[in-house]
């Protein structure tokens, strides 16, 4: 009887030591779970407080003009935006100039209400195809950056009536999606690689002002007369050595910027473009040399007689009609000694 005892009693105690092992490591593996979650979300604490100072940081950038809501950042370093910016979707226009800006953030397209994106002198070397579900934009500014490559999907931004891509330096090419820009009025390609006038530039149906200055453009489109609609086309410092005859049924072009090519003639049909209005054939190597003669009466109206001859239609006028002229002293002169064929008589 006392050995059943002394039996019973070892395995209650054994029971109750068990008993209580299981307690201690079901404590200890809570305390251990708890620690976990306390670090995690401290650290996700400390997360959350990051994005919330940034987040007011960014909401002192926020201003009010002409009833629209802009960000505006300038000269600060912003090489990258934060995901919080997110939570501004509200914003209806971008102006971050000077930042350091590297990329164009790929949420992006969370901006359904932006108008305009004005990202212009910083170092964005990429347009995200997201770009593209911006269907409101209206303006996209990114001159002076280093953008090399211009996705299809901008052709999606149906709304865009303005595009600025000035002195991206390697810039040559455009995807031929972009004509389908129906509203595209204004069009700035200066200071790039381009050798050609782009086809799908040629074919944008609401085009009225194109900048291709200071590209390497040995020729242009026969076809030009197709911008119905362009008034303003600058070609300053390229290497154009003739203009298309077709430039000449451009009815609505008042001002033709053609500085610093390598010009030899004018054509002779643009003398009929009545409508324009501002001519510039400085620093070509026209093949006459004509010089305007002074006005015998000046008003405080009148031009700057440099301004006469390099500027206006004037002097294009004039050239046209002194090369006519000269051809038809040519003809003559070739005329008058032509040998008479005596075997005749």
């Amino acid at each position: 009887m006392v050995g059943v005892l002394a039996c019973g009693s070892v395995s209650s105690i054994k029971a109750l030591w068990e008993t209580r092992i299981r307690r201690i490591q079901d404590e200890e593996e809570e305390q251990r779970r708890r620690t976990a979650r306390g670090g995690a979300t401290g650290r996700l604490s400390l997360g959350v407080w990051e994005d919330r100072a940034v987040l007011a940081r960014l909401k002192q950038k926020l201003q009010t003009e002409d009833g629209r809501l802009v960000l505006r950042i300038e000269q600060e370093d912003w090489k990258s935006l934060p995901d919080c910016l997110v939570q501004l979707g509200q914003v209806q226009e971008w102006q971050i100039h000077r930042t350091g800006l590297q990329k164009i953030p790929h949420f992006i397209s969370s901006f359904q209400n932006l108008l305009v994106l004005d990202l212009s002198r910083n170092s964005v070397s990429e347009i995200p195809q997201q770009i593209g579900k911006l269907t409101r934009l209206r303006e996209l500014l990114l001159s002076y950056n280093r953008v090399q490559f211009v996705p299809e999907e901008l052709s999606g931004c149906e709304s865009l009536e303005r595009l600025e891509l000035a002195m991206n330096r390697d810039l040559n090419e455009l995807p031929d999606q972009l004509r389908n820009l129906k509203k595209l009025q204004h069009l700035d390609l200066s200071m790039n690689d381009f050798t050609c006038v782009p086809d799908c530039v040629v074919g944008l149906p609401a085009l009225e002002w194109l900048d291709m200055g200071g590209n390497q453009l040995q020729h242009l489109p026969e076809d030009i007369h197709r911008m119905e609609k362009l008034h303003t086309l600058w070609l300053q410092r390229n290497q154009l050595e003739r203009l298309p005859d077709n430039i000449s049924r451009m009815a609505i072009l008042d001002t033709l910027v053609l500085s610093s090519n390598r010009l030899r003639d004018i054509p002779p049909l643009m003398e009929d473009m009545s409508n324009l209005r501002f001519v510039n054939f400085r620093d070509n190597p026209l093949t006459l040399d004509v010089t305007l003669p002074c006005r015998k009466t000046k008003t405080e109206d009148d031009e700057d007689e440099d301004d006469r001859e390099m500027f206006g239609r004037e002097f294009m006028q004039l050239y046209i009609r002194e090369a006519r002229k000269r051809a038809y002293a040519v003809l003559n002169m070739h005329c008058v000694n032509q040998p008479i064929d005596e075997s005749s008589d």
